[in-house]
């Protein structure tokens, strides 16, 4: 601006100089046509460039910015800088925007950006699926005309939003979301939603596991607590009543101990890496092991089959093995009743081999099967616990074979028998 002030005022001076020159040697009025034409064109010049101002502030752009002459030069040079400034932090600022756009997108939790009347202005992905939302229809309509749960209205209703809403999505995608409502400026708010089903799975797992290691542990406390009691309230020990209660005691002992184990082992398999150590089973041993395992159980009561046809071996941990093999084999000999068959296999399908328990015993309802591998759940609890069960074998049964990359597949029909199958693949089988 200032270099343009000063080449002005020197054009006016040159003019005005001009003029009084003229003046003093010629006529005055030839000196006053002079001034005239020379101020004219002086003002023509910068009308051009005005002009050219204009026309460029029509669309404005670095590219096209004007060359100008003289003072003009300065101005347009000046408006070239600042354009080109301007278009760099422009792209900077969408940048920034794109990469604010893309994080938004690709958070794992929903995003609603609400203006001062709770109108969506801009909502990412995962607040789609959450609230079941359509981006290209809902922009520009009220929040609460398409999310209509009355536990979410009361809630945007409040003063406060400090702690969040626990909100259970219907039927056919059930979800339990945490939301939370934000303000972010003066006008507009930010509306946030967690899916949080699995973690609500886990901790009603957690609940349930702790109600059911409880109620598994009172009866057999009660029991001999209560035995105890009788003892300490008589004077003298009574034999015939020792005789009577103490093997009930020692079954109650035993019940509680094999459940502490079993957690302890359940414990242990969860706690323990992935991966299990590839050392060599010796599977021929470990089969023939299971059968004489079986039979003690049995006591003669069952027929117990042993089939092996397969050139592979395992490898793997095998105490874990022969813990999960161990816990199907004792399962069909409790469940199966005097008389019956049950038979051990170990073979080859395809790429896999199989080791498979298969029984003859009462079979398990279609209902039941999806849910047998979950601790403690039981198709009928007193005749488990009357069998002797604790409700986790099935439970460490699969923790084990998943350590193992194995795949457990059930099969049973009631009063038929049932099948138990754990077929390996890859690095899990070496040849024999």
């Amino acid at each position: 601006m200032r270099d343009f002030l000063q080449r002005t005022l020197v054009w006016l001076a040159a003019i005005a100089l001009l003029s009084l020159a003229l003046w003093r040697l010629d006529s005055p009025q030839d000196a006053l046509i002079v001034v005239v034409v020379l101020l004219g064109a002086w003002l023509s010049f910068h009308l051009f460039h005005v002009a050219l101002l204009l026309r460029w502030l029509r669309h404005p752009s670095p590219e096209r910015v004007p060359d100008g002459f003289g003072a003009w030069r300065v101005v347009f040079t000046a408006l070239y800088r600042q354009a080109r400034t301007q278009r760099q932090s422009k792209q900077k600022l969408t940048n920034v925007l794109e990469r604010f756009i893309n994080a938004g997108e690709a958070m794992p939790d929903g995003v609603v950006v609400l203006d001062e009347h709770e109108r969506i202005e801009w909502i990412n992905p995962s607040a789609e699926e959450h609230l079941g939302l359509d981006r290209k229809t809902d922009v520009g309509n009220l929040l609460l005309n398409l999310v209509r749960q009355p536990s979410f209205h009361a809630y945007m209703s409040e003063d406060s939003h400090s702690q969040p809403l626990i909100l259970r999505t219907g039927a056919p995608n059930e979800k339990v979301l945490s939301i939370q409502l934000v303000p972010f400026d003066s006008t507009r708010k930010l509306l946030l939603s967690r899916d949080i089903t699995q973690l609500e799975r886990v901790q009603t797992v957690h609940r349930d596991f702790v109600a059911n290691v409880s109620h598994e542990l009172r009866t057999p406390l009660t029991v001999v607590g209560g035995f105890l009691e009788t003892f300490a309230d008589m004077p003298e020990p009574d034999p015939a009543m020792l005789k009577q209660f103490m093997p009930m005691m020692l079954e109650q002992t035993r019940r509680m101990q094999s459940l502490v184990e079993d957690l302890l082992t359940l414990s242990r398999l969860e706690n323990s890496p992935k991966n299990v150590p590839l050392d060599p089973v010796d599977i021929d041993a470990l089969l023939d092991t299971l059968v004489v395992e079986a039979e003690g159980l049995s006591q003669g009561r069952h027929t117990i089959v042993l089939e092996k046809n397969s050139r592979h071996g395992l490898w793997g941990s095998e105490k874990e093995l022969h813990s999960a093999f161990g816990n199907l084999v004792s399962n069909a000999v409790r469940y199966t009743p005097e008389g019956g068959t049950v038979t051990l296999q170990w073979r080859d399908d395809g790429e896999r081999s199989v080791f498979s328990v298969r029984d003859t015993g009462i079979g398990i309802p279609r209902e039941h099967i999806p849910r047998l591998t979950e601790r403690f759940y039981r198709v009928d609890r007193g005749r488990s616990r009357n069998n002797g069960g604790t409700g986790l074998g099935l439970a460490i049964v699969k923790h084990v074979i998943a350590r193992h990359h194995g795949r457990l597949e059930i099969s049973s029909e009631p009063e038929k028998g049932s099948c138990f199958s754990v077929s390996f693949a890859g690095e899990q089988l070496s040849e024999r």
